[in-house]
């Protein structure tokens, strides 16, 4: 089977947060194939991606072979090399894990196998036919309503009045897990050493399993320094870092105790297979942002990532976009991939 072409677009949102995403959220990559089967795929990088995507990486996988996991490979570290002198991180990346998951669907589709299959199957020991889900948000007492026992919720620090808006914030989420469930906090690089220190003390009472991007990426001697200082609960991060050779970095200064690779944006299924490789030698487990998605969700199922998968459910009268169709839904607080081919899901045209 050889690539015949490859497009990319950035679909037309409706419910988008008016912020960076507003023209640097998710694109969907097309790959077409010589023998009638199409791959998509999902990447980050936004209208700029788009850019990389169809004016550079197009050109240099048409005609290669798509025949196995090693041709994936191949190609992944021929657009790697070739894209070195603007990429390495960020949106280049975000561009080869929208290609990097397009072609695994593909090759799912051809095989007429889903993709946790070609990745070796769903893992007996934990029971991986469905992984254990956690919503996130700020919605908590309707996901407990829908049957979630684990939940993460956002908190930007902005001063002083925040220690009492987390504590608060803490205090919903475990009323609505109970005793028994997990509770996360997100602070999205907005916490510094000093604010983390003191809420882990603040917040004992609440039996937080993890703080999640408290410092920047580049930050990785201050979280290093600051997860004796927090423990019982763990640093977690790694959605904002790229492919192996950046949680290379993570794993050498020892900055984390849970790594969180994003599917669709750290370098696709054949970058998360590298992480995992790295993370299994340093002893460190591995839960991908957004894990809930059919993107990580395959990863998940087939590999020793923990079981434990994020979904973003919104909030209970809020709007979403649908752009990928067959998603599988979290149920009573457990979610699994369906067994059709590839990822499983078909794009929703009318957002394009």
């Amino acid at each position: 089977m050889k690539i015949t072409a490859v497009s990319a677009v950035y679909p037309n949102y409706r419910n988008v947060p008016a912020s960076w995403r507003t023209h640097f959220w998710q694109i969907v990559v097309r790959v077409e194939t010589d023998a009638g089967v199409s791959g998509f795929g999902y990447g980050g990088g936004g209208r700029a991606a788009v850019e990389v995507v169809n004016r550079h990486f197009a050109e240099l996988v048409a005609g290669r072979d798509l025949g196995s996991a090693g041709a994936i490979a191949a190609i992944w570290d021929d657009l790697y090399r070739e894209s070195l002198p603007y990429g390495r991180k960020g949106v280049a990346i975000m561009a080869l894990s929208g290609l990097d998951l397009a072609l695994w669907d593909a090759l799912g589709k051809a095989e007429r196998r889903p993709v946790y299959e070609l990745l070796g199957g769903a893992r007996p020991e934990p029971n991986k036919d469905r992984v254990r889900s956690y919503a996130t948000g700020v919605d908590q007492a309707w996901y407990a309503e829908l049957g979630f026992s684990a939940t993460k919720f956002p908190h930007r620090w902005n001063g002083e009045a925040d220690y009492d808006s987390a504590a608060a914030g803490a205090a919903r989420a475990r009323d609505a897990v109970g005793e028994d469930g997990l509770v996360m906090i997100d602070t999205y690089m907005s916490w510094d050493s000093d604010v983390t220190t003191r809420m882990a003390g603040l917040l004992e009472e609440f039996n937080i399993y993890w703080f999640e991007d408290v410092c920047t990426p580049d930050e990785l001697d201050a979280q290093a320094q600051l997860r004796p200082a927090v423990k019982p609960v763990l640093l977690a991060g790694g959605e904002h870092e790229f492919t192996h050779h950046g949680f290379g970095e993570i794993a050498r200064s020892g900055a984390l105790d849970l790594w969180q690779p994003d599917i669709t944006w750290c370098g696709g299924i054949t970058a998360g297979l590298r992480i995992l490789d790295l993370a299994r030698e340093t002893g460190i487990p591995v839960a991908p942002h957004r894990g809930g998605e059919v993107w990580g969700l395959h990863l998940i199922t087939a590999s020793d990532c923990i079981d434990l998968a994020e979904v973003l459910p919104g909030t209970r009268d809020g709007d979403s976009d649908v752009l990928w169709i067959g998603e599988p839904i979290a149920e009573n607080g457990y979610i699994a991939p369906t067994d059709a081919p590839g990822f499983g899901v078909r794009l929703n045209e009318d957002l394009i």
